[in-house]
């Protein structure tokens, strides 16, 4: 029976990592639960799994860090959205416990440290991300050493097809409309739709699989049914395939290297019977992907002020505040206006994170005085 603590319980991540412990009771207990503001669901679930109250908080940075230290687990699954996840995988692996990562912002931001902070305690991180679980899966007995490169495959989201003047008329409806996975957050189906969920994949692959970055790719892939790939240097590809459905890579990370039925109906080609379809990403239409790739060879502070900067500007624009298309241009300011600090420590990535962010508010403050002009 492994002791499972839900950061973010009633997000989509965290609502169907109870769906695996639901049709898994004999191998997965729930010993914690947090949430960022929806208390009903949270009391709900508290009640369903037997969560004691004082281990189902309502919280930010601080709660969740207090959480990770004191409840006895031997799994955290880190599922919060942002940044706000990073000192608590901190403390969740300082205290002996194995993180199932599904929060990107903590390895682009922090990769530096966390994986540090896994190897001198002796800790694993899983991943989460059905990206980073597929390569996990493809390196299965392989050497890291005879890896070539990894292809992070993606949908290309709602404006794959879009043309420039489409999208700087994109609104927030078409915009949250994902073609493949409806299930997601508001925040990561918007950064699906810029791509930056791609760039920001890329810097989370660095850190986890140890690679250059020029061993890290992007390929659209618009049925999301090959979910990455690991081309190895004798040529040979290995890819891993199945339904677009997060339960899958959850329960591979919460029963590694077991497997388990979760309920997922397998995927059969056949009946699928649908051509799988590949094409290079377009950065002209999608600069946040180059602004990614960008922050990923500088290096330091910069992936930090990517994506605080980021998570503002999806932010600013799901309240109406910006228009879609203002968001990588907003990006490459604030990049531009920031000096990296190289081997930062978290005081630096929480500095860098905050000035990103009231960056990101200045420069909302003047787009909207323009408007009312």
């Amino acid at each position: 029976m492994k002791r499972i603590l839900i950061l973010g319980s009633t997000g989509s991540i965290g609502t169907q990592t109870l769906d695996v412990v639901r049709s898994l009771p004999d191998r997965l207990r729930v010993v914690g639960l947090s949430a960022h503001s929806n208390s009903a669901l949270l009391r709900h679930q508290s009640a369903e799994f037997g969560v004691p109250i004082e281990h189902a908080v309502l919280g930010e940075e601080y709660e969740l860090e207090h959480l990770c230290r004191t409840v006895e687990a031997d799994t955290v699954v880190v599922s919060v959205a942002g940044a706000v996840g990073i000192r608590a995988t901190a403390a969740a692996l300082e205290t002996g416990k194995d993180v199932a990562l599904a929060t990107k912002e903590v390895l682009v931001a922090a990769g530096e440290i966390v994986m540090a902070l896994a190897k001198k305690h002796n800790r694993r991180i899983y991943p989460i991300d059905s990206e980073h679980s597929a390569i996990f899966q493809c390196l299965a007995g392989n050497s890291e050493r005879a890896v070539s490169r990894i292809l992070i495959t993606g949908s290309g989201g709602p404006f794959r097809e879009s043309s420039w003047e489409q999208l700087q008329r994109a609104t927030l409806s078409e915009a949250l409309h994902h073609p493949t996975w409806p299930n997601m957050g508001k925040k990561i189906t918007i950064d699906s739709a810029t791509l930056m969920n791609k760039g920001l994949e890329m810097i989370e692959a660095k850190w986890l699989f140890d690679l250059n970055r020029e061993q890290i790719e992007v390929i659209i892939h618009p049925q999301s049914i090959v979910h990455s790939m690991v081309q190895f240097i004798d040529g040979s590809l290995i890819a891993q395939l199945g339904p677009p459905d997060m339960r899958l890579p959850i329960a591979y990370a919460l029963l590694y290297p077991d497997r388990a039925d979760v309920g997922v109906p397998p995927l059969d080609l056949i009946q699928y019977a649908k051509p799988l379809t590949f094409e290079s990403p377009d950065l002209n239409r999608f600069p946040c992907l180059r602004l990614a790739q960008e922050a990923l060879a500088i290096g330091g502070t910069m992936p930090a002020v990517l994506n605080g900067a980021n998570e503002a500007a999806v932010g600013a624009f799901l309240e109406g505040s910006i228009p879609f298309y203002r968001i990588p241009a907003i990006l490459q300011t604030v990049m531009d206006a920031h000096t990296s600090t190289n081997h930062p420590t978290l005081d630096n990535i929480s500095q860098s994170d905050l000035w990103a962010r009231n960056e990101v508010m200045a420069l909302q403050s003047i787009d909207l005085t323009h408007a009312n002009n």
